[in-house]
């Protein structure tokens, strides 16, 4: 094994780390400046205000994207991992 496959592995494990939270971060960035952008309107200051709607959106879009996830990381170990444990390139 060269460094080349290590990288390139290492590279690839990082991009699918990256799609696999993405969907998770740009929800919890968008309700978190809905919240925040409600809080500023209303003088409201609560803390479970920004905390719990943040969380159940996250849930949910978890929820949604799980097949998503599941199978972008089982094709990443079958197309990738398994090969270069099995010995091929």
């Amino acid at each position: 094994m060269t460094e080349g496959i290590i990288f390139d592995t290492l590279r690839q494990g990082l991009w699918v780390a990256v799609m696999m939270s993405a969907p998770l971060l740009a929800i919890a960035l968008i309700a978190g400046v809905t919240v925040g952008l409600f809080q500023a309107l209303t003088s409201v200051q609560e803390m479970t205000l920004t905390f719990v709607p943040k969380v159940g959106a996250m849930l949910v879009v978890f929820w949604v994207s799980m097949s998503f996830m599941t199978s972008t990381l089982i094709s990443f170990f079958t197309d990738r991992i398994i090969p270069l444990i099995a010995g091929g390139s």
